[in-house]
């Protein structure tokens, strides 16, 4: 096995560990800032409806998220769920997501991320994030920065920017591209099976599964390099050096 030239990470349960989502917290949230309820809607109200939209479009299915491949940009989203219940809000739609994410989804790093890229800086490895997240990419950015204020990866790719999500090819194409590396050269580390590990394996880059945020695991992949602490992956680095 053959030292990376670039490590790109997923960023939900792998760079950052997710509480649990809830929707209506985040849409509670977003609701303090309406100057138009013209229904009086409860936040439970509209995160009813957001439910059945998302799952009019199989969006965040479990069972078939790995089978959505282009992106739904919250903004779109968004626009169309409080104009169509006749809420006003006085937020751009970048607020909107920050707000509303920063309430349903508060995130830390996951444990040993800083130790380890100070490891991979220290070690001349690249590092870039893709991340299958309708989230407007600057907010996205802002957390991660907030996260990780101690490293700076080359760049992330939002699939709310760029249309495709995991496990479709371009959006690996696209990542390559941007390192100018091919993609024996680069490794894919995240924690959702079918999007990260298959997508990443499928487009050429190098899989890790890395389990150490997973709130349940549900499968089992004895085939794929998995590893559950970012000390464990640190340590296969070194022998391949």
């Amino acid at each position: 096995m053959k030292q990376p030239s670039m490590i790109l990470f997923d960023y939900g349960q792998t760079l950052a560990d997710e509480a649990p989502f809830d929707g209506e917290a985040g849409t509670a949230a977003v609701l303090q800032y309406a100057t138009r309820n013209k229904y009086r809607l409860t936040a439970r109200q509209v995160q009813a409806h957001a439910d059945k939209l998302n799952q009019e479009m199989g969006r965040f299915d479990p069972k078939r998220r790995h089978m959505f491949l282009l992106e739904v940009p919250n903004h779109m989203f968004t626009a169309y769920l409080y104009q169509s219940l006749g809420i006003t809000l006085a937020l751009s739609p970048e607020q909107i997501d920050a707000i509303f994410w920063d309430a349903a989804s508060p995130a830390k790093p996951t444990s040993g991320i800083e130790h380890f890229l100070s490891f991979l800086q220290t070690k001349g490895i690249r590092t870039g994030v893709i991340s299958n997240i309708p989230y407007a990419g600057s907010v996205v950015k802002a957390r991660i920065r907030k996260l990780l204020p101690n490293h700076r990866f080359e760049w992330i790719l939002t699939t709310s920017e760029y249309l495709y999500r995991k496990p479709h090819p371009r959006i690996f194409q696209l990542a390559l591209e941007k390192a100018e590396l091919p993609p024996n050269q680069v490794w894919y580390v995240g924690d959702q099976y079918p999007c990260d590990m298959t997508g990443a394996q499928n487009a050429g880059l190098f899989p890790v599964w890395y389990t150490g945020a997973l709130h349940c695991m549900e499968e089992v992949h004895p085939e794929t390099l998995t590893v559950s602490s970012w000390t464990e992956l640190q340590h296969l680095l070194t022998e391949t050096a």
